[in-house]
């Protein structure tokens, strides 16, 4: 059995879909009460309080591990490892960041999983495509995209292919230690997402670029101030590392990674 944390968000919701299409036996796992696929079962449980999680954890093999920004700033995963490992799990697979291995993020995460004693590993996606929800409502209602760095690209991956590399991971030997950064196949600006929106709606979208300080008043209300800074760093000034295109999507899932098109297009309701 496979438990999932973070079942209800834009990769977990994939990833227990690839599982249970593998024909693995899955619990998700959320914060709030949420309706799961046929024959997944749930469990509420917050990280936060390491002891909620036990009982999804009875007869786990292995274990995808999401953590949120507030359990960044308050959690101990060291406690919610010592859970995880006396309940008999042996594998964890944790969603970590691209970030980290450019250093613009800490590491604290990734070295309380090694430190676990589980076999693990780590996935690292950089830009996720799903980021473009946060223009779906000024889309709908003026076809138009708001953001900084408007010719600023990066290869934004798709939540889909870091959910099919996961279920990978989680299910099948040898990614034991493994590090994968996943990224899309191309890097592709602000202004090109706009224009990828446009040609999947048929209508034009226009793009409008935001100061630095414009985008760093919005994103402060929804995310933590280090946060904000880090994304900034990375959105405005990206390292030739951050703007590679890696191969991992393709090494692991023997196919390439999908284009930010094949996003918009699976999620186009999303701004009609």
């Amino acid at each position: 059995m496979i438990v999932v944390t973070g079942s209800t968000g834009n990769v977990g919701q994939p990833l227990v879909r690839a599982l249970v299409a593998a024909g693995e036996e899955v619990t998700g796992v959320s914060r709030g009460v949420s309706p799961q696929p046929a024959g997944v079962r749930h469990h509420q449980a917050d990280l936060a309080r390491p002891e909620s999680l036990r009982p999804a954890l009875r007869g786990a093999e292995a274990l995808f591990l999401l953590t949120s920004a507030d359990f960044m700033a308050n959690g101990d995963l060291g406690e919610v490892l010592s859970v995880v490992r006396e309940a008999g799990v042996r594998r964890v697979v944790l969603l970590s960041s691209q970030g980290v291995g450019t250093r613009r993020h800490p590491s604290d995460l990734e070295d309380a999983v090694k430190r676990s004693g589980l076999d693990w590993t780590m996935v690292r996606p950089g830009n996720f495509a799903s980021n473009a929800f946060q223009w779906a409502d000024s889309v709908r209602t003026e076809r138009v995209v708001s953001a900084p760095f408007g010719d600023v690209a990066l290869a934004a991956v798709d939540p889909a292919d870091i959910a099919e590399v996961a279920a990978v991971a989680l299910r099948e030997p040898g990614h034991e230690g493994g590090v994968y950064t996943l990224t899309g196949p191309v890097p592709i600006s602000p202004r090109e997402q706009a224009a990828a929106i446009g040609d999947v709606l048929g209508e034009p979208v226009r793009f409008v670029e935001l100061s630095r300080a414009e985008a760093r008043s919005r994103m402060l209300t929804y995310m933590p101030e280090l946060v904000v800074e880090a994304t900034l760093g990375v959105l405005g000034s990206p390292s030739a590392e951050e703007q590679q295109v890696s191969p991992d999507v393709e090494r692991v899932l023997g196919r390439p990674a999908r284009p930010f098109a094949e996003w918009v297009e699976r999620n186009v309701a999303a701004f009609k």
